[in-house]
């Protein structure tokens, strides 16, 4: 959220904008086929149609949550990679 922290936890509308933010974001970097949105710092014009997006989901969302959000979005993505080799591998060996 833009304003100075507070003590306070957002609100159910806040949290409900955040998300619909992170997955608008989250589905422009899909199509862009980037995983990692860290890359998009290190190389805006990689993905330079959703920087808008990004910038409403810093807004909208906690710099805590940003930080979740994006190490979630890889760690999931690197989770269901693991799974599918194991099932390919157990597969091959039954």
């Amino acid at each position: 959220m833009s304003p100075p922290p507070s003590d306070k936890p957002p609100s159910r509308e806040e949290r409900k904008k955040c998300w619909k933010v992170r997955d608008e974001y989250f589905a422009c970097l899909d199509q862009l086929k980037i995983l990692d949105p860290t890359v998009v710092d290190k190389s805006p014009d990689r993905a330079s149609s959703c920087l808008g997006k990004k910038k409403q989901y810093e807004d909208a969302c906690m710099a805590s949550w940003v930080e979740y959000f994006n190490k979630r979005r890889v760690l999931d993505e690197r989770q269901k990679q693991y799974l599918k080799l194991s099932e390919q591998q157990s597969g091959k060996q039954a």
